[in-house]
């Protein structure tokens, strides 16, 4: 669960520490976790939005009972529709050369450009968005004047994927143990009034370039491989291709909740980029 092998001796340890403070929280019992376990992020802080999920995920399960809730879900919270946001939309075409010079800067936690961002992806992406789990980046472009172009979104690499795996070559203990090192360009949002052809590609080129670097500062750790599900027929992936990135197969269908009787959901491209050399083999070791 959450990347970590589970033992008998961890769910006592929880069911102990439940029996021992029957008027603590959720919150607490998740930090108490993570600080039992040493269970932290590559930039040290604790990971306990991990612990909390791994926590309900044993209560599924009948492992463990939680107290009740005392406030509303945190994830309910992020989860509510962003606000609407006044922003240009006038159109925006011509060659990418009367853009320059862009800025496609990360966007920071509670910024008034994560709040656009959010939106953003909300309004007009056909997958809409709710919150990212998980460590996660965001990318806002804007042209010279300062008027929104796209968001590019980074969350958690697929647990499994059977092509990506593949061209990797390495085994599931492997896998298990450097995972962090991908992540998925989850989202890509070119806005509907915005035309200039190359624009994906550049943008695509110009995050990936800085990609493992921003992951590095936020996180204390660094990026090797990044992936990308494209939905076929309904895009070709011209732009990940123009930028670089390979398609080494398709999914099965199958979804993170799948019931494992038949697939949820149309194949997928799956597009992978390197961002170090040698990269298969440094996932192995």
């Amino acid at each position: 669960m959450q990347g970590r092998a589970i033992r008998p001796e961890d769910v006592a340890l929880i069911r102990d520490w439940l029996q021992a403070h029957p008027d603590s929280n959720r919150t607490r019992l998740s930090r108490e976790l993570c600080a039992a376990w040493n269970w932290r992020n590559g930039a040290g802080r604790l990971k306990d939005m991990a612990a909390r999920s791994l926590l309900l995920k044993l209560e599924a399960r009948g492992q463990i009972q939680l107290p009740p809730r005392r406030t509303a879900s945190v994830n309910g919270l992020r989860n509510r529709q962003a606000p609407p946001i006044d922003h240009d939309q006038s159109p925006i075409e011509g060659p990418l050369k009367l853009l320059q010079p862009l800025r496609v800067q990360p966007v920071a936690q509670g910024s008034s450009e994560a709040l656009l961002f959010q939106w953003l992806l909300q309004r007009y992406h056909y997958l809409g968005h709710r919150n990212c789990v998980g460590e996660n980046l965001k990318y806002l472009a804007q042209d010279r004047n300062g008027r929104p172009l796209a968001c590019l979104l980074f969350g958690s690499a697929a647990w499994k994927a059977a092509a990506r795996d593949r061209w990797i070559g390495w085994s599931g203990q492997e896998r298990r143990g450097h995972l962090g090192l991908l992540t998925n360009n989850t989202r890509l949002l070119i806005l509907p009034w915005v035309r200039v052809p190359h624009l994906a590609s550049h943008l695509l080129g110009r995050v990936t370039t800085r990609l493992s670097a921003d992951w590095q500062q936020k996180y204390g750790h660094p990026i090797y491989l990044v992936e990308s599900f494209v939905q076929q027929p309904r895009f070709a992936g011209l732009c990940y291709r123009a930028a670089g990135w390979v398609q080494v197969g398709l999914t099965t269908g199958r979804t993170r909740n799948d019931d494992g009787l038949k697939p949820r959901t149309a194949p997928k491209a799956l597009y992978l980029k390197a961002l170090r050399a040698e990269v298969q083999r440094r996932l192995r070791v």
